[in-house]
């Protein structure tokens, strides 16, 4: 809950969760008026005590943004213009529900960016809000990151969002593989401080290990650093995974009760000798032995793999074979090891056998791609837009929730003129940007301190099982409306009920989720009446009440009674620095929802991808290959446009090694082009032996230079879209995910002929 202090209305303090990356830190802000002024670590939140980062620092500069919209705009006569909220849901109504019509629903799409996991909006409102459409024309930023990481987890579990996380505070060893936490603070892995936490790991006697084909602030921290050849991941893993089954080395112990398939996995490894990847991986034998040898030794141990080895021909594979090695190791679901973390709104079930996860029940109208977890991969987008013919129709209605594909998806230049043809396409964004300037209407929300906060996403992630909620610090501004309030009422203008009262559509959320909680007889409310439950709840608007209703019927809530010393709203309302629930615990078989009841060790499209990365030990580009890299003071595209989180090391410049620098003729700081296949772009040569040789890296987020934008910082250093190299044909199959990183590509100095 949001607490003030001091007697003066002109200068208080509020307490506040950091909504600008997943290490979900809390904040003290510092409010001046209705203005925040100066953010600092909240020393007694439970689970970051005082930890900040430079994002955090700059809240107050990120939410002043003056180039932030605060009214809607409406394009009128070719333009945007600003206008009412009436006006733009008449709008929105007017423009959306005629083209599902003509159409049919398919032709309507829904993107949804990064932001949209860090608020309470993006949090409750979305699913609704692809229902109402009734549209399979869903993409997301799951599949330009961590969708390889669903689909294993989906496959393996049953729940694509079970996923393991690593216990940093008890571990012996880590074994981190395409992940630079000191930068970003983590990812699918929500630990505030986690360079706090690995230089503990150290201090304790334990062992830092990390793959990379970057020598990153992480690497630098690790007690081993293996470069790997980017795009090669799931060989080095395999070969580990082979090297323990091959040494006697595995024993899954506590696990093989939970088993399915672990016979099976010696035959489908047998080819991943440590031999047959060295040559592919750029690792020599001997350091596979050694990593497989280290991580069986260790007394706990724990892998963790992200978006460096997610975003690649075979992110799912790498997925997969993360947690095969937990398996092997016998850590996974052990104190120290991996373990499922237990969120206050889980929806407690017990453990046996589920209904599984199936991979393309439907597929992409243009080129097929199966989808996965209900998403199309977004590298499609402007393909399902621009192509007529196959089954249906293109989608020519879209609705864009805190996302910018043009700088993120590949090939921007097609997906921005494919934006540019659509019938009708509506935002919800703080800024213009260079996705949002294509919109008919564009639906701002307020700045983060005049908005709740609670983490639904990335508390199912935390290394910490802990609970935190946040009134909004500041009153809206007039004229301003909540996010809830805009999602809502998106909500309603897509479904055919533009001008209800959009706290209806919390009501029947509210109502449908009792009636299936009686109904349920594990649940503590069953044979209960859902109107004297639904009387029970409270909150001071819609959005509360559904969080009240998830804390209640969640793993420590009250059960309206039930449990009386269980977790409520207003139990959390009372506990302004957050409640702490404990380290993670052991839980199999509960988060377990395969057919067998048990972790399906070798599935069936797992075992159907092998071949294709056997293919790959012969495989071996000739020339530079593309990575990209993470700064501390960025997320994305959209925190480009805050003085505070540019400049210094956060420069949209190309790394190259010095050896390769020598080769090209290329000059410290001189421009260089970088060709791909989806085109070229210019930037900066930054020549340094943190990138190993054959190996450049360029940022992900910039490209601020296209007109009718109205972010002027930004515009200012626009940087290049990294993802133009890309024409987004390199999918990780299983997944649908883009390939990013380990893409072939050409530099040459500016100067020469292309």
């Amino acid at each position: 809950m949001s607490r003030t202090t001091g007697t003066s209305t002109d200068s208080r303090t509020a307490l506040r969760v950091c909504p600008l990356c997943e290490a979900t830190c809390g904040l003290t802000l510092t409010i001046e008026g209705t203005r925040v002024t100066g953010a600092r670590g909240d020393r007694e939140d439970v689970f970051s005590r005082g930890f900040v980062c430079p994002k955090g620092a700059a809240f107050g500069e990120l939410d002043g943004d003056p180039d932030r919209l605060r009214v809607p705009l409406v394009r009128r006569d070719g333009v945007l213009r600003e206008a009412g909220w009436d006006e733009a849901f008449d709008a929105v109504a007017a423009g959306l529900r005629p083209v599902a019509e003509r159409y049919g629903p398919h032709s309507v799409g829904v993107v949804l960016g990064n932001p949209n996991v860090h608020t309470v909006a993006g949090g409750l409102y979305p699913p609704l809000l692809v229902g109402a459409l009734g549209t399979r024309s869903v993409f997301t930023a799951s599949t330009l990151d961590q969708m390889p990481k669903h689909v294993s987890s989906g496959l393996l579990f049953g729940d694509a969002n079970a996923i393991p996380v690593p216990d940093l505070d008890r571990t012996d060893h880590l074994l981190l593989i395409g992940a630079n936490p000191l930068e970003s603070n983590g990812s699918l892995c929500t630990a505030p401080d986690f360079p706090g936490r690995l230089r503990a790991l150290r201090a304790r006697g334990g062992t830092l290990t990390v793959v990379d084909p970057r020598r990153t602030r992480t690497a630098r921290l690790a007690d081993r650093h293996v470069a790997v050849r980017p795009g090669t991941d799931a060989l080095l893993l395999a070969a580990v995974a082979r090297t323990l089954l091959a040494e006697g080395l595995a024993d899954p112990a506590h696990l093989v009760p939970h088993l399915q398939g672990l016979d099976d996995l010696p035959s489908a490894l047998a080819e991943f000798t440590p031999e047959a990847v060295a040559r592919a991986c750029d690792v020599d034998a001997g350091t596979v032995r050694a990593l497989a040898r280290e991580l069986a030794a260790a007394p706990t141990a724990a892998v963790y793999g992200r978006i460096g080895s997610c975003t690649v021909p075979h992110g799912t594979l790498a997925s997969w074979l993360v947690d095969v090695l937990n398996v092997l190791t016998g850590n996974l679901d052990r104190p120290g090891g991996a373990l499922f973390p237990l969120a206050a709104t889980a929806v407690p079930r017990p453990g046996g056998p589920g209904r599984g996860f199936d991979l393309g029940r439907w597929h992409s109208r243009v080129s097929r791609h199966p989808e996965a977890k209900g998403e199309l991969p977004t590298a499609a987008l402007a393909e399902e837009i621009d192509t007529a013919g196959g089954e249906g129709a293109p989608v020519r209605a879209l609705v864009c929730v805190a996302a910018n594909p043009v700088l993120s998806a590949p090939d921007g230049l097609r997906l921005d003129k494919a934006l540019g043809s659509l019938d009708f396409m509506v935002c919800v964004d703080p800024y213009l940007n260079e996705t949002s300037r294509h919109a008919d209407v564009v639906l701002p929300p307020p700045p983060p301190a005049q908005s709740p906060h609670f983490d639904f996403a990335f508390n199912t992630l935390a290394v910490r099982n802990q609970v935190r909620y946040t009134r909004a610090a500041v009153p809206l501004e007039p004229g301003r409306r909540a996010e809830t309030e805009i999602l809502a009422r998106l909500v309603l203008a897509a479904g055919g009920r533009h001008g209800a009262d959009p706290g209806a559509v919390d009501t029947a959320v509210v109502e449908r989720t009792l009636r299936k909680a009686v109904g349920d007889p594990h649940s503590p409310v069953h044979g209960c009446d859902p109107r004297d439950l639904a009387a029970a709840l409270t909150g001071a608007d819609g959005p509360e009440r559904r969080l009240d209703l998830m804390l209640r019927l969640g793993p420590y809530g009250d059960g309206f009674g039930a449990r009386p010393d269980g977790l409520t709203l207003e139990r959390l309302l009372a506990a302004p620095h957050g409640i702490d629930l404990g380290p993670l615990r052991p839980r199999l078989p509960q988060p377990l929802r395969t057919r067998s009841g048990r972790i399906e060790l070798l599935p069936g499209p797992i075992a159907a991808d092998l071949p294709r990365l056997r293919a790959a030990l012969r495989e071996r580009p000739a020339g530079l290959v593309l990575v990209g890299r993470r700064h501390l003071r960025s997320n994305n595209s959209w925190m480009h446009n805050v003085p505070a989180l540019t400049g210094g090391s956060n420069r949209c410049t190309l790394h190259l090694h010095p050896d390769d620098a020598a080769r090209l003729g290329v000059a410290d700081g001189a421009p260089v082009r970088i060709k791909g296949a989806g085109g070229e772009v210019t930037a900066p040569a930054e020549v340094t032996d943190t990138v190993r040789r054959g190996v450049v890296s360029l940022p992900h987020g910039w490209g601020h230079d296209r007109p009718g934008t109205r972010t002027r910082h930004a515009a200012a250093d626009p940087g290049a879209n990294v993802n133009q190299l890309l024409d987004g044909r390199l999918l990780d199959p299983l997944s649908g995910t883009a390939v990013l990183n380990g893409v072939p590509v050409t530099v040459t100095p500016a100067g020469t002929p292309s």
